[in-house]
């Protein structure tokens, strides 16, 4: 892992300047890159061992610039579990910008509405998080120069910047939710049953990806601010089939609300 980061570092540390703030930009949130300022883009092809993005939604670029008067390299897109990918490839993009210099993460993602109270197009604070895909970024022989073999996830996500975001979405006129959000393998979407077991476990919300980036993220010691925007009702909790399709559709009709929010927690942090 260390001589594959630091690979992909010297590849473009001479092109963009070392950001201060990383984002991961999921399903159909990934315009948000279009609106840095001074940007550079950088495709993920072009990044030695960066997994290349296969989901419709996931452009599979590095956007690098300034919002917010910080320094801001944001992913255009992730790459998963379900792709074939190993938690290794799924996380070094994460583990890139942390090595870059990054001190905190944003990640963000389109999630399956489970609590009765969340409604299509709700933004999330994420307050927790289960680890439900079976396997872990922390897998094999531990390097210390990226972080400690046991790692303490008491507190996934960081209780201040939570506050910060919502304090900002409430300036901005509306309520951003908190809730747990599981992380699963998919590509299926869960069965009426399933979801009904993650209701009895304490999810919220449920989507398939995240859990690992932040168990990469933290494990590298950065704060880490997590927000779901609940593109759909998860089975049996909503009406009809569920499709990808209108995930997308749902992330463009929320990306004002969603880029105003980001752009007012950048300025804030």
């Amino acid at each position: 892992m260390m001589g594959k980061l630091d690979q992909a570092k010297a590849a473009i540390a001479n092109r963009v300047e070392a950001p201060e703030v990383a984002m991961v930009l999921g399903s159909g949130l990934g315009r948000y890159a279009d609106t840095l300022e001074d940007a550079r883009t950088i495709p993920y092809s072009q990044i030695p061992h960066m997994p290349l993005a296969g989901v419709s939604g996931h452009a599979g670029n590095l956007v690098v610039g300034r919002r917010g008067g910080k320094r801001v390299a944001a992913m255009q897109g992730r790459t998963h579990l379900y792709e074939g990918h190993g938690a290794n490839d799924v996380t070094f993009g994460v583990r890139l910008l942390a090595w870059l210099g990054a001190k905190t993460l944003i990640v963000t993602n389109a999630a399956g509405g489970i609590d009765s109270r969340l409604r299509v197009g709700d933004l999330m604070a994420i307050s927790d998080q289960m680890n439900l895909t079976g396997t872990s970024s922390l897998l094999g022989p531990n390097d210390e120069q990226l972080g400690p073999r046991f790692l303490d996830m008491t507190v996934a996500f960081d209780p201040r910047l939570i506050e910060l975001a919502t304090s900002v979405a409430a300036d901005q006129g509306f309520e951003l939710r908190r809730g747990v959000y599981a992380g699963l393998l998919g590509p299926a979407y869960e069965t009426p049953a399933e979801i009904r077991m993650l209701r009895t476990l304490g999810a919220d919300a449920v989507g398939m990806s995240t859990v690992l980036e932040v168990l990469a993220a933290r494990h590298m010691g950065m704060r880490v601010l997590g927000i779901s925007c609940i593109s759909n009702l998860a089975a049996g909790v909503g009406e009809g089939p569920l499709s990808h399709a209108d995930v997308e559709k749902t992330a463009a009709r929320v990306r004002p609300r969603f880029e105003s929010l980001l752009s007012g927690v950048l300025g804030a942090i």
